[in-house]
């Protein structure tokens, strides 16, 4: 999975430019956070750490299928046909880090349902946030 994320984030990155598309002036802030939720996640222990990939990779996922949806919408495909394959593999891949961490015992985690709805809003705030700002 983390081979895979690395290469999101590089490919994530090269876009911006490639498009000129600026990021985030709060990047800073959720890269701390990110680094947050994940620390005290594993706190919990392993179950804890997954329950937290899985509630993260569905945000993801359901980010990414709104993307796809709107170029759709939009009879964008042909412009962004490029773009429209390197969402659709990032979802895919994402959503095989989410079944890995099903499969890893997220749900066994302390009170996962509670823990998967507080990180699933805090990811959904962060994308609204960001598309804003």
């Amino acid at each position: 999975m983390w081979d895979q994320e690395k290469v999101h984030r590089a490919k994530m990155n090269e876009l911006l430019v490639e498009h000129r598309v600026r990021p985030t002036v709060l990047l800073p802030i959720w890269r701390a956070g990110w680094f947050r939720f994940g620390g005290g996640d594993c706190l919990i222990g392993k179950e804890g750490a997954m329950a937290c990939t899985v509630a993260v990779e569905d945000t993801i996922v359901t980010h990414y299928t709104d993307q796809i949806r709107e170029i759709i919408d939009q009879g964008k495909e042909e412009e962004y046909k490029e773009l429209l394959q390197i969402i659709k593999k990032f979802r895919d891949e994402e959503l095989e880090h989410h079944d890995t961490g099903i499969e890893q015992g997220a749900e066994l985690a302390p009170q996962y349902k509670l823990l998967s709805k507080v990180i699933k809003l805090g990811c959904q705030t962060a994308i609204k946030i960001a598309e804003r700002v």
